[in-house]
């Protein structure tokens, strides 16, 4: 008899058995099963089974994609006028539709938690930067839950979920192996995650997660690797396996790429096709992408080319080299974006060629906001925090790299005055939220038989908080009143299904507020107030904790007709007092209901994953890939590391203990019996202090010592690298001592780690020994801080 069929009798018996039925129940049962729509009664005979139902989405819901890309200004891609080869794009426009008034918010963070919920980033809780985070509710990186993000919505309306790339969007002191995972992409709705969780990533050698589990490197097992076609390809996979395995259901896919955020890294060849393509400047580059823009109807034939900012140089007045590095940086820049085209495009093609890819609605952002000035004004191989902890440098050093650049060598980026061109042709560039060239982005949308009469741009007023609407409406789905039993705040923004097929649609987007940094602006019926903070974007990081002490009441505001000036060329505020006025009072309204004060929230005191107040920290062997936040930043700062050595110290050899990566950290290991410190400034510079002897055999402790030339600098973001001397101890003896320059940790390298017995990320270390898994047992590491 079989194991079924005898349970089959076991139960018939048991039904049988009770002489009193009990009464029937339905809808609610015993074990919490509410919403049980059977009936459970003693006997089977009399009991009904029903398993609960699975939402399922209105018919013929579209799946959706919407593709983000990073740090791509308005005027970078040929389809809206730059010098970036974009077919896959143009080909994208002609079968879509194209707006040219659609806006971000400026800068990452706040664009993809507006993209991601149709609120104000305010509203979610991203005012700012996921890595800035502070203490008012706006401010503090927390995905409020009366904002559910679109993928909630849609995962409980029946569709499968994925987020693939870039996310940005989870506390920095949330983001490890101890969770909580709740404000994780999994845990806001997406059925599935792969990509980066930081502002920025390396192509080469990233950092990635599946779901929330850290992914070993891809590079070391795949030469050749570049993480836009890996995201690429993983997006598909995803995509074929849904297909397989819940064809009945639309899906929902959310692809952002790293690209092109610095570094940029394109495979070389791409590079070479964009050799001397910029060697005219960026005042030539603006001049013929209005030009070109002007002649492809996407920029109205009475809009003005505005000047170049003051603070940036006009492109004859620099030094024959700079031109050669700076035309270098934009060919790498090029080559970055027209690769994102190739490997893009093929997603779209891809997806469009699968089951239902013609019942496929794809939204295109081209760019999360303005082209990005944080690589100072000559420029950088160095990652961004370099220009806060000192590890910018000029243009002899560039230029005795340039072969370099766009490899895994150097985090390369190009001077504002890139950013400047790319923005053609408004003014300014990421961070400046006041004004368009820091929010005004492309957008394609192509969803065949529904995006009619695509040759014609349309010209409504839009922001990124328009999608997640939008995408609600296309698919027949409602605003939610709870999720979760939280009450849900409504959507800001507005639907774009009514300008798919009508380009003179009415605008229903009429109003909107802008503020990153305190650069603020409000748009109402066709015009702007704008007030822009002080500082320069090319010196944000720079400028460290100043940028929040000045008085924004000084700033000045300025007004623009936008209806009839497009690039915001004519300051009307002496003009036009009285309008001026009211949008000011309207800002103030709009930012006290959406949380935006106090203007300027200073980012200090945010939680952290260890004790600030604690001067020891311990750790067990074979802990790896801490995230760089999980150790106070020990860059200019006099401290020790200890590692006890349990097995025969004589005859091990490996790394003992590492933070960073090939772009800036240090490592302590041992090579020929002999322990040596490695500080690896920004990949620029490797220094190596040696024990003067082998050490002995047995258990023992070694350690390393560091002690600063000279205090850290107060003010600054990040502490800064300062010179210092590195003192090598075994069990207690000093064995060797020397100089290093430059001495910083991960903050070096935004996403990279600290390791025990191993450097699992990229490598900080050139040498084989300092590469390699330590081959003896370890005991406990202890930081002690000085």
């Amino acid at each position: 008899m079989t194991i079924f069929r005898r349970t089959l009798l076991l139960l018939s018996a048991s039904s049988v058995s009770l002489a009193t039925p009990l009464a029937v129940r339905a809808q609610t049962a015993p074990g919490g099963s509410e919403g049980f729509t059977g009936k459970i009664a003693v006997k089977r005979a009399d009991s009904v089974p029903a398993f609960p139902r699975r939402p399922e989405a209105p018919r013929s819901a579209p799946n959706v994609v919407v593709i983000l890309l990073d740090d791509v200004g308005f005027g970078a891609t040929s389809t809206f006028g730059g010098l970036a080869r974009t077919p896959n794009l143009d080909t994208l426009a002609r079968d879509g539709v194209r707006y040219n008034r659609f806006n971000t918010t400026a800068i990452c963070s706040p664009t993809r938690a507006a993209l991601l919920t149709g609120r104000n980033q305010h509203q979610v809780g991203f005012g700012n930067l996921q890595d800035i985070a502070a203490g008012f509710p706006a401010y503090n990186t927390i995905w409020k839950k009366e904002t559910a993000s679109i993928a909630r919505i849609l995962h409980d309306n029946g569709y499968s979920t994925a987020a693939i790339g870039k996310w940005h969007n989870t506390p920095q002191w949330e983001i490890s192996s101890a969770g909580p995972f709740d404000r994780w992409p999994t845990g806001l709705g997406f059925d599935h995650f792969y990509g980066f969780m930081s502002g920025e990533d390396d192509q080469w050698e990233p950092h990635l997660f599946d779901n929330t589990t850290p992914v070993e490197s891809p590079q070391k097992a795949a030469p050749g690797y570049h993480l836009t076609s890996d995201l690429v390809d993983h997006a598909l996979r995803w995509v074929d396996e849904h297909d397989a395995l819940a064809a009945a259901k639309p899906y929902f896919l959310y692809f952002a790429t790293g690209a092109a955020h610095q570094p940029h890294n394109p495979p070389a060849e791409w590079i070479a096709r964009n050799k001397g393509r910029f060697d005219g400047g960026w005042d030539r580059y603006r001049e013929e992408a209005f030009a070109r823009q002007k002649r492809l109807g996407v920029i109205p034939a009475n809009a003005q080319l505005t000047p170049r900012p003051e603070g940036l140089p006009a492109w004859d007045s620099l030094t024959p080299d700079q031109k050669k590095l700076y035309a270098r940086q934009m060919e790498v820049y090029s080559a970055f974006v027209e690769h994102t085209d190739a490997e893009v495009g093929r997603l779209i093609q891809e997806v469009r060629s699968r089951p239902g890819g013609q019942n496929t609605l794809i939204f295109y952002i081209v760019g999360d906001n303005g082209g990005s000035a944080e690589g100072g004004l000559d420029g950088s191989i160095a990652n961004e925090a370099a220009s806060g902890t000192g590890g910018q440098v000029g243009v002899a050093a560039q230029l005795a790299q340039l072969d370099k650049f766009g490899g895994p060598d150097v985090a390369n980026h190009y001077a504002a005055g890139w950013a400047w061109a790319t923005t053609t042709p408004f003014q300014w560039m990421k961070q400046v939220a006041s004004h368009f060239g820091g929010t005004r982005n492309p957008l394609i949308v192509s969803w065949p038989g529904h995006t009619d009469a695509p040759s014609a741009v349309r010209g409504q007023f839009g922001h990124v908080n328009d999608i997640a609407p939008t995408i609600l409406d296309a698919a027949g789905i409602a605003l939610p009143d709870t999720v979760d039993g939280v009450k849900q705040i409504p959507f800001e923004g507005r639907s774009l299904v009514p300008t798919f097929t009508n380009a003179a649609a009415p605008e229903a987007h009429r109003e909107q507020y802008f503020e990153i940094f305190g650069n603020r602006a409000i748009y109402r019926d066709g015009w702007v107030a704008a007030a822009r903070r002080p500082y320069l974007p090319w010196k944000l990081i720079e400028s460290g904790l100043s940028v929040y002490t000045s008085d924004p009441a000084t700033d000045r505001w300025e007004l623009y007709h936008v209806d009839q000036d497009y690039s915001e060329a004519n300051d009307l505020a002496a003009k036009e007092p009285a309008k001026l006025a009211e949008l000011k009072a309207e800002f103030e309204k709009e930012g006290l209901r959406n949380g935006v004060f106090p203007l300027l929230p200073a980012p200090v005191g945010a939680p952290s994953l260890y004790d600030k107040n604690a001067t020891r920290f311990a750790y067990q062997a074979g802990i790896g890939q801490l995230p760089r936040n999980a150790l106070p930043d020990l860059s200019g700062r006099a401290h020790r590391f200890e590692v006890d050595i349990k097995g025969d110290a004589a005859t091990g050899s490996g790394v003992l203990l590492a933070e960073g990566g090939r772009l800036g950290g240090f490592t302590l290991y041992v090579k020929q019996g002999r322990l040596v410190f490695e500080n690896n400034a920004y990949g620029q510079a490797h220094q190596t202090v040696v024990s003067d002897a082998a050490l002995p055999s047995g258990p023992l402790t070694v350690a390393y010592e560091y002690a600063p030339d000279q205090p850290s600098a107060k003010g600054a973001l990040f502490n800064p690298s300062v010179p210092g001397t590195v003192t090598l101890y075994v069990n207690g003896k000093q064995v060797a001592a020397g100089p290093v320059g430059k001495f910083l940790t991960a903050v070096g390298a935004y996403s990279e780690g600290f390791d025990i017995g191993l450097d699992r990320g990229s490598l900080v270390s050139g040498d084989p020994a300092g590469q390699a898994r330590y081959t003896q047992p370890l005991g406990e590491v202890r930081l002690l801080l000085k």
